[in-house]
């Protein structure tokens, strides 16, 4: 971690530290979502995402820019109160809250919601565990 510097870890979406699986859980059988339901899900949010954009020449939520950000990624009062705490108390830059936005958004779309709710929100700032762990001590 020590040779990532904080701008190139802002520029990745995603980062979440995965715990170590033991054997005895890989082994259990256990019935989760089946992977083309999943499949589906995604090819559903991805039509949604090319049906929004399609008057720009952009077809997903990870190329929008800042104007579309602020017309597509409209926050209610709880969701703003929630991104602007995390902001504050996890001294976030300010391409991490476009990348917060942009994956919410995604969120959002994967669960055919027209809006960005508090927990799409919530959730897309767990997915940057690496900003709040390593570099805000």
């Amino acid at each position: 971690m020590n040779k990532l510097s904080g701008p190139l870890l802002d520029r990745i979406d995603i980062h979440i530290e995965v715990q170590k699986v033991e054997f005895e859980q890989l082994a259990e059988r256990r019935k989760g979502e089946k992977s083309e339901d999943i499949r589906k899900r995604v090819l559903l949010a991805r039509e949604i995402q090319r049906e929004r954009y399609k008057d720009l020449k952009i077809s997903y939520n990870a190329q929008i820019g800042p104007k579309e950000i602020e017309q597509y990624c409209n926050l209610d009062e709880t969701s703003f109160s929630l991104i602007k705490t995390a902001m504050e108390k996890l001294n976030l830059s300010a391409r991490a809250y476009d990348r917060i936005l942009k994956v919410a958004r995604t969120i959002a779309d994967l669960e055919e919601s027209e809006n960005i709710l508090s927990y799409h929100i919530s959730e897309a700032i767990q997915y940057r565990s690496l900003d709040r762990e390593f570099w805000n001590g």
